[in-house]
């Protein structure tokens, strides 16, 4: 074999490689812009490869393969370089922004359909067909596999999206000039000027990705950026104004300090009262340490095990001391353990039993975060309560998403536990919702001696009354196999705000 075709080859393994980096890049992005990842995910996904067939159709037409080789590649990387930086922009100041996503995609997956095509029928001569063909598509499956590990492993978490996208339009643009050496003398010269334009550009995107993204960021948040990371799970930022602090993950809010205390005392509060022993505490989610910082008032708490997935998370709000600040440092408290782990594999491994487990993770806006939503979780849940044990989780808006709220209700319901549904204002959040399950009898008659930020006696007995608008519905419970919760969330948000 000579070194034209092994080049050509190589070509074929880099591409496959790049190729799927960039479906992937634009499912993410489009599901941390527009929420409900799994239809944006496939949607997105399913455009790219449909349109990869259009590339691979149109390619019959080419005359000359070798030309249109390099041109393809080239035009790869100017797209797929600068394509994250062209669906930021377009989100951050134009208000239709899912044309722009289906046209970038349609047009990137064109041109990458037409890649396999041209290099077969430039190395129809160097092999048989079958070998031909075995060889190219050995090698681009190897490839996708190798990208699939990249992505979530080293690309996400060390470059992010936009310094990813860069990099991999210099992949293309390394073999678009890999095959302009090969072919030198077929091609015109003018074609190095164009390498060398398109090189400096995508280094250029490269080296300022931080900048253009917290440029791009603080076009989406009111407040500044004070702190932005992606994470090996997600996407954290933070901004801050005259002392008031944000917290977003993927783009959601998790707490605003003007507000926050509204919510932790109402998700924490009326299950520590409740419960006849609070010496051993689980938190499952909660890695700000708000929750903690409400559940450690109680001087009867000898242990709090707090599981959160994402280390990233625990420890910036246990190591800055500004952010530490607003938990009271409740992270170095002596009687605290924090585990990051995922809750669903620790309450399988963990057999001991908790008196107060409280529940403070994101919405279910995707299967992921549904499944720590559904029966088969609260039983695991269950099965670590001690007998006299009461569990809390946070459960959307009864406003906003009231399928979704009283479908957590009704599945906590059906394990057979005694359930109350109760709620409360939270401004930057609007009405919000708890639930509460337990064998033993819940009450929300309770003289609170102690001064808080915002519960009392009188808001306390409140909580269970829900106006007209809000009350109960009849809905499906939530199982690990149907997840209609994860249809009532998005649909309740759709109806309210339109997306």
């Amino acid at each position: 074999m000579q070194s034209k075709e092994i080049a050509l080859l190589f070509s074929t393994f880099l591409i496959a490689i790049s190729g799927l980096i960039y479906e992937l890049l634009e499912g993410t992005l489009s599901s941390y812009l527009l929420g409900d990842s799994i239809y944006h995910f496939s949607l997105v996904i399913g455009l790219f490869i449909s349109s990869m067939g259009i590339g691979a159709w149109a390619s019959r037409y080419i005359k000359d393969e070798i030309k249109a080789f390099v041109n393809i590649q080239i035009s790869i990387a100017i797209i797929g370089g600068f394509n994250v930086l062209i669906l930021f922009v377009a989100f951050a100041f134009i208000d239709n922004y899912e044309p722009f996503l289906y046209l970038v995609t349609t047009l990137l997956g064109s041109l990458l359909g037409a890649e396999i095509p041209l290099i077969i029928t430039i190395l129809k001569n160097s092999f048989e067909l079958k070998v031909n063909i075995s060889n190219i598509f050995t090698l681009d499956y190897i490839g996708a596999l190798i990208a699939s590990l990249l992505f979530p492993l080293i690309l996400l978490p060390k470059l992010g999206l936009m310094q990813s996208s860069f990099l991999f339009g210099g992949v293309n643009l390394f073999v678009a000039s890999m095959a302009y050496y090969i072919f030198r003398d077929k091609l015109n010269k003018s074609i190095l000027v164009v390498l060398f334009l398109v090189a400096l550009t995508l280094l250029a995107g490269f080296l300022g990705s931080n900048r253009l993204t917290s440029f791009i960021e603080n076009k989406l948040y009111k407040q500044n950026i004070i702190y932005s990371k992606q994470t090996k799970y997600q996407k954290i930022v933070i901004t801050s104004d005259k002392g008031r602090v944000v917290f977003y993950i993927n783009g959601a809010i998790q707490f605003d300090t003007i507000d926050e205390f509204r919510y932790h005392e109402s998700l924490v509060h009326p299950a520590m009262l409740n419960a006849k022993n609070r010496s051993n505490i689980l938190i499952i989610g909660g890695g700000d340490g708000m929750a903690l910082r409400e559940v450690l008032k109680y001087k009867d708490v000898k242990r709090v095990t707090l599981i959160d997935l994402d280390k990233e998370v625990t420890n910036l709000f246990k190591n800055n001391k500004n952010l530490a600040k607003l938990n009271n440092f409740s992270f170095s408290n002596s009687r605290v353990k924090v585990i990051n782990s995922d809750a669903w594999k620790f309450l399988e491994n963990h057999k001991e039993l908790y008196n107060v487990i409280i529940i403070d993770l994101p919405d279910p806006n995707n299967i992921s975060l549904s499944r720590l939503y559904t029966k088969s979780f609260y039983k695991l849940i269950v099965s670590s309560l001690s007998r006299d044990g009461i569990f809390v989780t946070q459960a959307t808006s009864p406003l906003f998403t009231r399928e979704a709220f009283w479908s957590i209700y009704k599945t906590i319901k059906s394990i057979g536990l005694n359930t109350k549904a109760y709620h409360t204002y939270v401004p930057s959040f609007g009405e919000w919702g708890f639930v509460m399950g337990s064998k033993m009898k819940l009450s929300f008659d309770y003289n609170i001696s102690k001064k808080y930020r915002y519960l009392n006696s009188v808001i306390l007995k409140q909580m269970p009354n829900f106006p007209n608008d809000m009350s109960q519905l009849n809905v499906s419970i939530n199982t690990i196999d149907s997840h209609p919760l994860l249809k009532y969330y998005n649909s309740g948000w759709i109806k309210w705000y339109g997306k």
